[in-house]
C-alpha cells in the first residue's frame, strides 16, 4: 500500500463497504492496530472472496461477533476513508468497563491534554521568579516593570485565565460533542462583560426568565466573588449536559438544517442552563473539593505531605495520579496557589535519588545507561516513568527507598506550609515556582527535595538490590551457539512462552503480519525490548510499534481482541516519536482485570518489516522474564 493517494484510499473504502454488505449492513465500526472491526447486522451478506482481493486487504476473519478486515499499518488511513463514507453514526462510543472506570478514563481524557501547556506555563513563571529574585538581590535591578517580564508573565497566565475554553475543547472531544459549540460556551464564561456582571453580585440578572446565579462567600478581606475565569468544573458539567442536548436535537432536526440549527439551538438553550444551573453547581463543587482538601491539610499538613510524597510513585504505576490532577488545577483556579505538586515533587526527587543509587551501584552496563538517562528526566523535568519502570520498580528495593524518602520529603514540605503559584511538574527547572510565597516556605521546599533525593540515594545503597547479570550466558547455551549475525532483543514482558500457532487469532497464529513470538503475560509491566523509537501507538493503548535502532520494526500487541476494552486496563507511558532504551518502561496493563473481562492476555511480538528474518525465543512453554533473549534470525 505504498504511495497511495487519498483517491486510492477512497476507492479501497468504497470496495470494503460494498463487500461487507453496504452501509445499511454496518451496525458499528472500530479499528485496532492492524484491522477494521465491523459489527454487522447480517454476516451472510459479506463477500469474503472479493474482500480478500481488495488492494491493501491482507486477510479477513470473523471472531468475537466482529467481522475483521486485516489491513496492517495503514489501518488508520483506511478507517478514516471508510468513516468519511459512513458518517459519524457508525463510530463506536460503547464501552465494556464499569462506570467508575469510564469516569476515570473521562477525567484522564479531559485533563491530560492540557497538562503540557500547564507545565510550560509553570516553567515560564518559575524562570521569571528566579530571574526576578536573583537580579534584585545581586544587582538591585527590578525587572518586574519591564515589558519583557510582563509579557512573559501574561503568557504564563493564558492557560489558566482561559481554562474554560481549553477544557471545553478536551471535554467535547472526550464526549464526542461539537467542539466549537463547547468552546463558544467556554469563551462566554471568560468574556469580560460576563465577568463584570459576576463581580456585581448584588445586582440581579436573568436570561429568558432563568436567574443568572451570582454570589460571594466570606466577608471582609476574605470576601470572594463567584467568577468563571480560571474555573474548571463549570464548563465540564456544561459540556456533559450539551452532550445529551445535542443528541436530542440531532434526532428531531431535519438533516438539511442540522449544520446550522443544531449548534445554534444548542447555544441558545445551553447559555441560560449554564448561567443558572451547571455553572453555579460547578462552582460549589469546586469549592467543596477545595474545602475537603484544605481540611485534610489543616488537620495535619505533615501527614498530608507524607501521604502524597510517599504515595505519588505508586499512583504513577497505576495511572491514578491523573485522577488527582483536577484537585491541583481547581486549587490554582480558586486560590492562585497549590501544594499537591509540591509534595509530588518530593516523590520525583526521591525516584531520581533511587535511580542514581542504582546507576552508581549496578554492574550491568545497560541498566547503568538506563538509570543515568532516567535520572536526568526525573530530576530535571519531573518525569519519573523511566526511573520507575526502567530501574526502581524492576529492582523493588530502590522503589521502597523512593517511597520512604518521598514521604519524609513531603512531610517536611507540609510542615513548612509550602505552596506554588503555578501548576507545574516538579523538577529542577520549575523549582522557583515555589519561591512565590516567601523564602521560609521556599527553604522548606528545597530541604524537602534534598532530603527526598539524598535519602533515596542512601537508602538504595543501604537496602541494596539484586543486580542483573550483564550477560545471560546460560540462556544463550539453551539456544545453542548463536551466530554473530543474530541480533538480540529481550522479552518485553514476563510470562510463559507458548507456540504462536496456538494463539486464538489467525492474524498472529498464521504470521499474517510477520513472524511472531507469543508470551502469556504473568506480570503487567511492559518494557522496551531494545533501544528504539516509538512509531505507532494505538488509541486504545493495547498495541504499539517500535523502530529498533537496527532498522527492524516490531509490533507489540497486548492481548487478543483487547481493542474492545477501549483502553481500559492499559496505561502506556510513551508517545509516538519518543526515544526509548532497552528495559525502559513503556507502560502497564492489568492482567487480572483483562482476564476478568473475558480476554486472553497473551502478548504478541511481531517482526513486521522483514520477511527474510523471524523471531526465535527460548524453549516453548518456558517461563521468560524481561531479561531473557529473543533473537532476530
Amino acid at each position: 500500500m505504498k504511495g497511495l493517494t487519498n483517491m486510492d484510499y477512497e476507492e479501497i473504502a468504497r470496495e470494503i463497504i460494498t463487500n461487507v454488505g453496504g452501509k445499511e449492513n454496518i451496525a458499528n465500526l472500530t479499528h485496532c492496530f492492524t484491522r477494521l472491526r465491523f459489527e454487522l447486522k447480517a454476516v451472510d451478506q459479506v463477500n469474503t472472496e472479493k474482500l480478500n482481493q481488495v488492494e491493501g486487504v491482507i486477510s479477513t476473519l470473523y471472531s468475537s461477533g466482529q467481522y475483521q478486515v486485516v489491513i496492517g499499518n495503514k489501518v488508520e488511513k483506511v478507517f478514516d476513508a471508510v468513516q468519511d463514507k459512513l458518517g459519524p453514526a457508525q463510530s463506536s462510543t460503547s464501552s465494556t468497563h464499569s462506570v467508575k472506570e469510564r469516569l476515570l478514563i473521562l477525567v484522564t481524557q479531559i485533563f491530560t491534554p492540557v497538562v503540557p501547556a500547564i507545565a510550560a506555563s509553570g516553567l515560564i513563571k518559575g524562570l521569571l521568579t528566579a530571574a526576578k529574585l536573583l537580579l534584585q538581590r545581586v544587582l538591585g535591578i527590578d525587572i518586574s516593570t519591564s515589558d519583557t517580564y510582563n509579557l512573559l508573565f501574561m503568557a504564563s497566565q493564558v492557560i489558566f485565565y482561559f481554562m474554560p475554553i481549553f477544557l471545553a475543547y478536551t471535554a467535547a472531544k472526550a464526549l464526542k460533542v461539537d467542539k466549537f459549540s463547547a468552546m463558544v460556551l467556554g469563551g462566554f464564561l471568560v468574556y469580560p462583560q460576563v465577568n463584570d456582571m459576576m463581580l456585581d453580585y448584588k445586582t440581579a440578572a436573568s436570561m429568558f426568565g432563568m436567574p443568572f446565579v451570582k454570589g460571594a462567600w466570606g466577608s471582609g478581606d476574605n470576601l470572594r466573588v463567584f467568577s468563571y475565569v480560571e474555573s474548571v468544573i463549570p464548563i465540564i458539567l456544561t459540556v456533559a449536559v450539551l452532550y445529551y442536548l445535542e443528541k436530542g436535537l440531532k434526532r428531531v432536526v431535519p438533516d438539511i438544517l442540522k449544520i446550522i440549527l443544531v449548534p445554534g439551538l444548542s447555544l441558545i438553550i445551553m447559555l441560560p442552563i449554564m448561567l443558572g444551573i451547571t455553572g453555579p453547581i460547578g462552582i460549589y463543587l469546586g469549592n467543596g473539593i477545595q474545602a475537603a482538601y484544605n481540611a485534610v491539610m489543616t488537620f495535619s499538613p505533615l501527614l498530608g505531605g507524607a501521604l502524597i510524597g510517599g504515595g505519588w510513585g505508586i499512583f504513577v504505576i497505576f495511572g491514578a495520579h491523573r485522577a488527582l490532577l483536577p484537585i491541583g488545577l481547581n486549587d490554582v483556579a480558586l486560590t492562585g496557589k497549590q501544594n499537591l505538586l509540591a509534595f509530588a515533587g518530593a516523590a520525583n526527587f526521591a525516584q531520581g535519588g533511587s535511580v542514581l543509587g542504582v546507576a552508581l551501584k549496578t554492574k550491568n552496563k545497560e541498566l547503568k545507561s538506563v538509570s543515568w538517562s532516567a535520572l536526568i528526566s526525573a530530576v530535571l523535568v519531573g518525569i519519573t516513568e523511566p526511573a520507575i519502570y526502567g530501574a526502581n520498580l524492576r529492582l523493588k528495593k530502590p522503589m521502597l527507598a523512593a517511597i520512604i524518602s518521598g514521604a519524609v520529603g513531603g512531610a517536611i514540605m507540609g510542615l513548612g506550609n509550602v505552596y506554588g503559584d503555578a501548576f507545574a511538574n516538579n523538577g529542577v527547572l520549575t523549582i522557583f515556582t515555589y519561591a512565590a510565597f516567601g523564602m521560609t516556605s521556599f527553604m522548606y521546599y528545597l530541604v524537602g527535595c534534598l532530603v527526598a533525593f539524598i535519602g533515596a540515594v542512601g537508602l538504595t545503597y543501604l537496602l541494596g538490590f539484586e543486580d542483573i547479570p550483564d550477560q545471560v550466558s546460560d540462556r544463550q547455551d539453551e539456544l545453542g551457539a548463536a551466530n554473530q549475525e543474530d541480533m538480540r532483543i529481550t522479552s518485553p514482558v514476563s510470562g510463559r512462552l507458548i507456540p504462536v500457532e496456538s494463539v486464538n487469532d489467525p492474524v498472529f497464529s498464521k504470521n499474517m503480519m510477520g513472524k511472531s513470538v507469543a508470551i502469556v503475560a504473568e506480570k503487567g509491566t511492559l518494557v522496551a525490548p531494545a533501544s528504539a523509537r516509538v512509531t505507532m501507538l494505538c488509541k486504545t493503548q493495547h498495541a504499539l510499534g517500535l523502530r529498533l535502532d537496527n532498522g527492524f520494526d516490531l509490533l507489540i500487541h497486548l492481548g487478543i481482541n483487547t481493542v474492545e476494552l477501549n483502553g481500559a486496563f492499559f496505561d502506556m507511558q510513551v508517545a509516538v516519536g519518543d526515544r526509548v532504551v532497552a528495559h525502559q518502561g513503556l507502560g502497564t496493563f492489568d492482567i487480572a482485570k483483562i482476564k476478568a473481562a473475558g480476554y486472553d492476555p497473551t502478548v504478541l511480538i511481531v517482526l513486521t518489516n522483514n520477511e527474510k528474518f523471524g523471531l526465535k525465543g527460548l524453549q516453548e512453554t518456558q517461563l521468560v522474564t524481561i531479561d531473557d533473549a529473543i533473537y532476530i534470525k
